[in-house]
């Protein structure tokens, strides 16, 4: 594994470990300010993933599917991140702090297939997102040689994109419904 794939493994622990962090301090020593200042440096570690990518693009790095993974984290971070820490937010306050009021919420029906449908509008945001990283660093390149795993992820992701699609109206169709 070459040191941008490491670095995206990192980002990603880091990632966790600072939303930990933050709820810890959060919620178990009782200081919001200082458990919202970690929450907020999540951004901060993509910035990192993106200075560390674009250097190695920039001296002449061949672009693996490490780099190309870097792009797609930092689309899915962005457009998920504040839903990813919502939803750690609520877990941490039921299952950690114990707070009934924070108790997940089971979704039904059509519900349910809106929820899903928001999700979808934040995939189509990360690929957005994502993808205009991918064709920045294509255009900045500007080697097809040395891009060609950049442009085979888009496409997977594009997919995968709408694959999630298919998924999403397939709950409008047919809701979920409470088991019995």
């Amino acid at each position: 594994m070459n040191a941008v794939a490491w670095t995206i493994v990192a980002c990603e622990i880091a990632f966790w470990v600072v939303i930990a962090a933050g709820l810890i301090v959060r919620y178990l020593w009782k200081r919001p300010k200082l458990g919202l200042a970690l929450l907020a440096l999540t951004p901060v570690i993509d910035l990192i993933l993106f200075v560390i990518t674009g250097v190695d693009l920039y001296n002449g790095a061949t672009a693996t599917t490490a780099h190309a993974l870097a792009a797609v984290y930092i689309g899915v971070s962005i457009a998920y991140g504040k839903s990813m820490v919502d939803w750690a937010d609520a877990r941490f306050r039921y299952y950690v702090a114990k707070e009934e009021a924070a108790k997940p919420v089971k979704r039904y029906g059509t519900e349910h297939a809106k929820h899903e449908l928001k999700g979808f509008i934040r995939h189509i945001l990360a690929f957005l997102i994502g993808g205009l990283l991918l064709a920045g660093m294509i255009y900045f390149i500007n080697d097809s040689g040395r891009t060609e795993a950049l442009l085979g992820v888009l496409r997977v992701w594009g997919i995968v994109l709408c694959v999630d699609l298919v998924i999403t109206v397939t709950y409008f169709i047919w809701p979920k419904q409470a088991k019995k």
